[in-house]
């Protein structure tokens, strides 16, 4: 084994053990530095020099393809020199030499563009499930979509959740998101509401809040919980079936949750702890389609013509 993969190794098992990382998070670290030490044709920690990741660079910026065959996104670009960077920093705390991290600078990616719902649009969405059905996948599917409006839950949060996790006699509970990280989410009434209803039904004895019902034996039986790819499918289901022509997934329901928590007038560090989000700038995506006083100034001073003197 040459030096740098087991030095890979070493890292991702400190990530592990030492960080708590999820294990996501670990193999897309994996991923990275093992195509950087691959394309680098795998050279000591102290051959990786400045003129090697400059070329590793143009080679993720020029030659790299992504999808469809296109070249994969400044962001993507990013998280491969972010693993890059963090790995470099194991080495210096770990007294080997190689480069210092703090010489890899990001690519600047172009700013982000957020979906979220109008409000005529989820109310639209938010009604479909009991509009289609009286079932029992019904009032799971409604409660599921009350929950992710209500709350900003990531789809993988929610398809974990517990029964005994949700107490239904208080306004909140905690949930442990990316990072091993616990927040406190918030209910609302029509989520409580439609979690009741879905709970009132339920004959099974699974401890999953969301199952994945057997809708040949009216959903009285489960087979289990409900995947992140299963809620990601009835979103998208409901929001084709509500006349939403944009594409539709559980994260622009949690994009809807911190855009109506702005327009509202709530502070940004109040919506970056509901999200869960560890860096401030990550929640700052949501302001240029928020900023209400902006839209005030302008709806004031824009396009105001004076009266002709008499």
């Amino acid at each position: 084994m040459f030096e740098i993969d087991k030095r890979i190794t070493d890292f991702l098992e400190y990530m592990e053990v030492e960080r708590g990382r999820s294990h996501r998070t670990i193999a897309n670290y994996d991923f990275y530095l093992r195509r950087f030490a691959t394309w680098a044709k795998h050279p000591k920690p102290a051959d990786i020099s400045r003129e090697m990741i400059h070329k590793y660079r143009l080679w993720l910026n020029r030659e790299l393809p992504g999808r469809d065959e296109e070249l994969i996104k400044k962001s993507t670009q990013n998280y491969h020199l972010i693993a890059l960077r963090s790995f470099l920093k194991f080495l210096t705390r770990h007294d080997v030499k190689s480069l210092p991290a703090e010489q890899i600078e990001l690519s600047k990616a172009p700013s982000r563009i957020v979906s979220f719902l109008e409000q005529d649009e989820l109310d639209r969405i938010l009604a479909m499930p009991l509009r289609e059905s009286d079932g029992l996948v019904a009032l799971r599917d409604k409660a599921i979509l009350e929950l992710l409006f209500a709350t900003g839950l990531r789809v993988s949060e929610l398809a974990n959740l517990k029964i005994d996790q949700v107490n239904l006699k208080r306004d909140e509970f905690t949930v442990r998101g990316k990072g091993d990280k616990v927040r406190v989410v918030f209910f609302s009434d029509a989520a409580k509401s439609a979690i009741r209803a879905y709970l009132g039904k339920r004959l099974d004895a699974s401890p999953h809040l969301f199952v994945s019902h057997d809708r040949a034996k009216g959903g009285r039986e489960n087979s289990g919980p409900l995947t992140p790819r299963s809620v990601q499918r009835l979103v998208e289901r409901y929001a084709k079936s509500a006349g939403i022509t944009k594409r539709i997934t559980p994260h622009t329901m949690r994009h809807t949750f911190a855009t109506d928590l702005l327009m509202n007038g709530a502070d940004i560090r109040s919506v970056q702890s509901m999200l869960g989000h560890a860096s401030i700038m990550t929640t700052q995506i949501y302001t240029h389609v928020t900023n209400a006083h902006l839209k005030d100034i302008h709806k004031k001073f824009h396009g105001k013509k004076e009266s002709p003197p008499e």
